[in-house]
C-alpha cells in the first residue's frame, strides 16, 4: 500500500498578519489583535514576532500584555478580512488536491498521496512550494508540517515558526516527536494531560510506550485514540473539499464590552447567543438534541453545564428556554458575568434524526413557533440581519455589536463549530 504523504498548513500569527498586510507600518512594531482594546480586560487574539519576543501571548488580557510590552499598539479583530484571506489561501491549496480539510480558519490538512506525481515534487517539495506561493501572492506566511499521519503533520506545523517545512518521517518520527510534551499533541487538552500526569505520562514519547489497555481503562476511546496516534498508526482520512460532513456541535461565544449584572442583563446576553444558534442551526438544516452553557466570571473562573433535550429542535425558544434553565441552577444571578458560551449538541440532519410523535398530533405551538422563527429567518436572509430584531435587545442595547464575538470561523457571526 502507498504510504500516504499528508501536509498541515498553517497561516502564522494569521489575525496579526492580515492586518500587518493591510497596514505593513505594524511590521516594526510589537502589535497584536485584540478583542475589545480600549479595555485593559480585552483579550489577545493574536500578536505579531515582536510582540512575541516581549512574552505576549495569546489568550492573555490587554493589561498583562501591556505589562510586559508597554509600547504594544493593539487592533481591533476584522472577522470578515480574515475570512477573505483564509478563502484567497485556501484556494491555492485546492490547485494541488481537492483532499483539502479547513482545521478551523487558519489550518488546513492536505492529502497530497495521490496528485504529487502531477507536480514531480515529493512532500518537502510541494510543501515549500505552497509557502513560497502563500507568500508571494497573497502577502503573508504557512509553516507545514510533512508526514504520513495527521497528528504528526499538525505537529510538523508547530514545530518550526514562523514560514517553515518541517518533515516527520518514518524514520525520524520517534527522535522528532517523543520528547515533545504530551498537551502538544492533537486532541490532547488540558483535562487530558491532567490524567496522564496522574499515570506519571508527560511525553509523546511516554504515550506510546504506555500499554494500550491502561490508557483505555483509564481515557476510554481517548486513551485509545492518542495511544495510537502516539506510536504513528493513526489513519484518520483528510476530507474532500466536497464532502459535506455535520458538526458535533455549533457554539456561539461572547465576551462582553461591559460585565453583564443581574438577571436581566444575563437572560439578555444569552437569548442573544441562543438565537445566533438557532439561526446557523436552520440555515444548515441541523437539529441539535442537547445544549451546553458555558458562564465565566470577571477573574476568568468558568462554569460549563450541559443538558439533554426531550427532542431534537433547531428552535431558538427551546435553546434558550434550556440554557437559562442550566444558567439557573448552575450560577448565582447576582453574580457578574464577563462572557458566555451557548453550545447546540448532539446535531443530526433534519429528517434522519428521532422525533417522538403525539398521539394528539402535532403540538400547536411548537408549529406556530416554527413558523414564526422560519419567517424571521427568511427576513433576515432577504434583508438583512438587522432587518427584525426582538424588543428586549433593542430596548437594553444589547445588539451584536455588544463586546467581542469569540473564535471566528467562515460564519457570518464568528461562532464555534466543531
Amino acid at each position: 500500500m502507498k504510504e500516504r504523504v499528508i501536509l498541515h498548513a498553517d497561516c502564522n500569527s494569521f489575525f496579526a498578519s492580515v492586518e500587518c498586510k493591510k497596514n505593513p507600518a505594524l511590521k516594526a512594531v510589537p502589535m497584536a489583535v485584540a478583542g475589545a482594546p480600549e479595555s485593559r480586560h480585552g483579550i489577545i487574539l493574536a500578536k505579531n514576532e515582536l510582540a512575541k519576543r516581549c512574552g505576549v501571548q495569546t489568550a492573555e488580557t490587554v493589561g498583562q500584555a501591556r505589562r510586559k510590552c508597554p509600547n504594544l499598539r493593539l487592533v481591533p479583530p476584522c472577522y470578515a478580512d480574515y475570512t477573505a484571506c483564509s478563502r484567497q489561501v485556501n484556494a491555492i491549496y485546492q490547485e494541488y488536491t481537492d483532499l483539502c480539510e479547513p482545521f478551523g480558519i487558519d489550518e488546513t490538512f492536505l492529502d497530497v498521496t495521490g496528485s504529487l506525481h502531477l507536480f514531480g515534487l515529493n512532500g518537502e517539495g510541494l510543501a515549500n512550494l505552497l509557502r513560497e506561493r502563500v507568500k508571494r501572492e497573497v502577502g503573508i506566511t504557512i509553516s507545514v508540517g510533512v508526514s504520513f499521519c495527521k497528528t504528526f503533520a499538525k505537529l510538523g506545523s508547530d514545530y518550526k515558526k514562523p514560514d517553515a517545512v518541517t518533515v516527520i518521517s518514518r524514520e525520524n518520527f520517534r527522535e522528532v516527536v517523543y520528547p515533545l510534551r504530551a498537551g502538544e499533541m492533537l486532541n490532547v487538552g488540558p483535562k487530558v494531560e491532567e490524567a496522564l500526569h496522574r499515570l506519571g505520562i508527560y511525553t509523546i514519547g511516554q504515550i506510546a510506550a504506555s500499554q494500550e489497555a491502561v490508557l483505555r481503562a483509564q481515557l476510554g476511546r481517548a486513551g485509545e485514540s492518542i495511544w495510537r496516534a502516539a506510536s504513528g498508526l493513526e489513519e484518520e482520512p483528510v476530507r474532500s473539499i466536497a464532502e459535506k460532513t455535520t458538526p458535533k456541535s455549533i457554539g456561539q461565544g461572547m465576551t462582553f464590552a461591559e460585565n453583564l449584572v443581574g438577571e436581566r442583563e444575563i437572560s439578555l446576553g444569552i437569548s442573544m447567543l441562543s438565537e445566533s444558534v438557532a439561526e446557523r442551526l436552520r440555515r444548515q438544516e441541523l437539529l441539535c438534541s442537547g445544549v451546553q452553557i458555558a458562564i465565566r466570571n470577571p477573574q476568568f473562573q468558568t462554569i460549563s453545564r450541559q443538558r439533554a433535550l426531550a427532542e431534537p429542535t433547531c428552535l431558538y425558544r427551546e435553546i434558550y428556554a434550556m440554557a437559562m434553565q442550566l444558567a439557573h441552577k448552575n450560577w448565582t444571578m447576582t453574580k457578574p458575568v464577563r462572557a458566555i458560551t451557548v453550545t447546540a449538541l448532539g446535531l443530526g440532519r433534519r429528517g434522519e434524526m428521532p422525533l417522538q410523535g403525539s398521539l394528539f398530533g402535532p403540538n400547536p405551538a411548537h408549529s406556530r413557533a416554527e413558523q414564526l422563527e422560519e419567517a424571521i429567518f427568511a427576513l433576515r436572509k432577504k434583508y438583512g440581519r438587522d432587518s427584525v430584531n426582538r424588543a428586549g435587545m433593542m430596548q437594553a442595547g444589547f445588539d451584536r455589536r455588544t463586546g467581542r464575538e469569540e473564535k471566528g470561523d467562515y460564519v457570518p457571526f464568528h461562532g464555534i463549530e466543531e
